[in-house]
């Protein structure tokens, strides 16, 4: 089933010259370690489990790989560490690159 707004967006990006990015509020495509790391997140969300403590210990147990330090010993404060890094990192990028920036 075709999503309108997706859709839309990547029409967008086509015409922007900038069809690999087809995230609105991306300035800059993931990296290859960030694409496992949200894939883990989801795969843990997925199981209901939101807990930021438990989701740290599960991306612990799979041996996911920090996409910033490279860690893989996961605990609340690189959780958090890691997401603030992403994010501002993402808000850079957008900053100079993103739509409507």
């Amino acid at each position: 089933m075709s999503d309108a707004f997706k859709d839309r967006l990547s029409e967008r990006a086509r015409e922007t010259g900038r069809p690999a990015l087809g995230n609105q509020c991306r300035g800059r495509p993931l990296t290859p370690a960030e694409d496992a790391f949200a894939d883990a997140l989801m795969a843990i969300y997925g199981t209901g489990q939101h807990d930021f403590t438990a989701v740290a210990a599960l991306l612990a147990e799979r041996a996911v790989v920090a996409p910033i330090s490279g860690r893989t010993d996961w605990d609340l404060a690189l959780l958090e560490a890691e997401l603030k890094a992403i994010n501002a990192d993402l808000d850079a990028a957008y900053a100079e690159a993103g739509y409507g920036a």
